[in-house]
């Protein structure tokens, strides 16, 4: 029972952070994403992400409390869920949480009188490593020692893939909404071309590894990693303007730039990215289908480049003038 309550946790947060629908007419929209949140007693707020902070909810919260790291002290009302990640998070006498309250590789403090109206689910990270793995080695992968050590790693990946995001967004703003309006239309075909390609390019891998013995192959597997990388580059820039564009439309944004929808995007595919077990699948996924929209739009330049319109026949020569 605690098994799939926990599955249905992360499912649930998964849909508020990256498919969540847009608020009802009249409601305050927007998503407070910083490190420390407080929400005063009399205040409104949407939704709250914090990382490594403190999140105080006085108040209300419309939809959802979120964190990563650090603490969450709820006293007033939230609408749905509360979720921590690595996080301690302390329900007082007087809140009202309307979803469920969910502590993974964290620590949950009720106070005698809360109302929680979901379910409360707490998981230690020695927990999710044996139910996903039971008692095998690969358990300890999710203990809770190797949690900060994880965190680290996850953060360092976010801020060298934010440099990358700047960079992308700034000098290759309309390639990147190009192909990822394509990727709307053709995501199923855009995942079949990334898997072609993997399969290619390990086979290309091993035959030019195998060609270095012989030191010919050795410009042959330095071109090709050098390809990938920038196939890597383009189509996680793509993806992330995929799913950055489709959250800031659910919140109400009428007009997207290239910018916001990448830094967007960044974010939710980080925040999937330590979902576990489910986040590794994730980015694999993403990966495929990042270098398949960048081999079928060459880049952005075109919509498919597969798809060859015949050309028009030559229009008759006029007749010859007769003398």
């Amino acid at each position: 029972m605690r098994k799939r309550t926990f599955i249905l946790g992360i499912v649930c947060l998964v849909l508020i952070l990256g498919l969540g629908a847009p608020l009802r007419a009249g409601q305050h929209r927007g998503i407070v994403i910083q490190r420390d949140v407080t929400v005063a007693a009399g205040e409104t707020q949407d939704n709250i992400l914090t990382f490594g902070g403190t999140a105080v909810v006085d108040g209300r919260v419309v939809r959802s409390v979120v964190a990563f790291g650090g603490s969450i002290t709820i006293s007033g009302e939230v609408g749905k869920d509360v979720v921590g990640f690595g996080s301690r998070v302390v329900i007082k006498s007087t809140a009202v949480v309307k979803g469920d309250v969910v502590a993974i590789a964290g620590t949950l403090e009720k106070e005698p009188g809360c109302t929680i109206q979901g379910d409360t689910v707490v998981m230690a990270g020695s927990d999710i490593g044996e139910r996903i793995f039971g008692r095998s080695f690969f358990r300890g992968i999710f203990s809770l020692s190797l949690i900060p050590f994880l965190l680290v790693l996850k953060l360092i990946a976010f801020f060298l893939w934010l440099t990358v995001a700047l960079l992308g967004a700034v000098l290759f703003p309309k390639p990147i909404e190009r192909a990822g309006r394509e990727l709307r239309r053709s995501f199923g075909m855009a995942l079949l071309i990334g898997i072609l390609a993997h399969i290619v390019f390990t086979g290309m891998i091993v035959f030019a590894a195998l060609l270095s013995l012989i030191l010919i192959g050795i410009p042959v597997f330095l071109a090709l990693v050098a390809a990938a990388l920038i196939l890597h580059f383009f189509g996680r820039l793509v993806v992330f303007y995929f799913f950055g564009e489709s959250l800031l439309h659910a919140f109400g944004s009428q007009r997207v730039t290239a910018m916001g929808a990448v830094l967007a995007g960044l974010g939710v595919v980080t925040l999937i990215g330590f979902v576990p077990l489910f986040g590794l699948l994730f980015v694999l996924v993403i990966n495929m289908v990042g270098w398949g929209i960048a081999i079928r739009t060459k880049f952005g330049t075109t919509e498919n480049m597969f798809d060859r319109k015949p050309v028009a026949p030559a229009p008759p020569a006029p007749p010859a003038p007769t003398a």
